[in-house]
């Protein structure tokens, strides 16, 4: 089966209670604005794939990983309020992951190239920020603090010059720490 195959199979269901209750949407694609479908989200279940969710519309604001699972009080466990805005579906990859991270903005500073995940870019590759990057195979999570903590950004191949014209609502400066999105998720 073809990447772009297993791509139709991801499927996810947001409900505006608790518990997987009240009003449902389901979805398997990219949603730019779901206001028109639920006024509100508490929970979901993920049935296949993986999506990131965004609190404004248009793919903005603050981004949530959501991988296979059931999430009765996700929006609680989040911190999120109870306004899932958009969607995006995460397409599996296959094959080599690699980016290069800068420690400034528009790829200025040091470079260095990574195929692997990290936890600290201070720890491992001594630098002090992590402000651009280009990302050239797969899909990754960027998060603002080392240890996969703190707010995260979906990052798909293209380049980015800086964090905080990505669309985030208080803006992520920098990356500290990165982690690739691979079959183990889906």
């Amino acid at each position: 089966m073809s990447a772009s195959n297993m791509n139709m199979n991801n499927r996810v269901t947001f409900y505006e209670e608790k518990n997987f209750q009240g009003r449902s949407y389901e979805c398997s694609s990219d949603c730019a604005d779901m206001s028109s479908y639920l006024s509100r989200c508490h929970s979901c279940r993920v049935e296949r794939g993986c999506f990131m969710v965004y609190d404004r519309s248009n793919y903005m604001g603050n981004q949530f990983f959501m991988k296979r699972g059931e999430y009765s009080d996700y929006m609680s466990m989040m911190g999120m309020s109870d306004c899932i805005k958009s969607v995006r579906m995460i397409p599996m990859h296959r094959g080599q992951y690699r980016m290069r991270i800068y420690e400034k903005d528009n790829f200025g500073g040091q470079m260095h190239e990574m195929m692997d995940d990290c936890d600290n870019v201070m720890d491992r590759y001594r630098m002090s920020n992590c402000m651009s990057c280009n990302v050239m195979d797969g899909n990754w999570l960027m998060y603002e603090q080392p240890q996969y903590r703190g707010r995260c950004m979906y990052m798909r191949p293209g380049e980015y010059k800086n964090f905080t014209s990505q669309g985030m609502s208080q803006g992520m400066s920098q990356g500290m720490s990165m982690r690739r999105i691979n079959d183990s998720y889906y």
